[in-house]
């Protein structure tokens, strides 16, 4: 909280991702798009605290669940990235609302 400090300065959880570096290169030309690696542009204590969250299978059955299935398609690093781009958009939600979001799907 302290490094994010104000969250109202962002002004949805993307943005907040993508200060902390946690997306990836976009370039451009014409017709060809070329994404690449993260941007590591911003707070590296915020990037570093997001992906050390993801360490170890940390977290709830939904997060350790989407972690396995994107290391089982795309590799071990980019799962851990994909997670913690998911962990700082609930952090984002939480500070905005001042509550703690579920990601279990909700009970019929």
């Amino acid at each position: 909280m302290a490094e994010i400090g104000d969250v109202s300065r962002f002004a949805s959880a993307d943005r907040l991702c993508s200060w902390a570096g946690l997306t990836p290169k976009h370039r451009e030309s014409d017709v060809k798009v070329v994404r690449g690696r993260i941007t590591k542009m911003g707070s590296k204590l915020v990037r570093w605290a997001a992906i050390e969250a993801t360490a170890k299978n940390r977290g709830t059955k939904k997060i350790q669940a989407d972690f396995r299935r994107i290391a089982a398609r795309r590799g071990k690093q980019k799962a851990h990235v994909a997670v913690a781009r998911k962990i700082l958009t609930l952090v984002y939600y939480g500070l905005r609302d001042g509550e703690i979001r579920s990601l279990a799907p909700k009970a019929a």
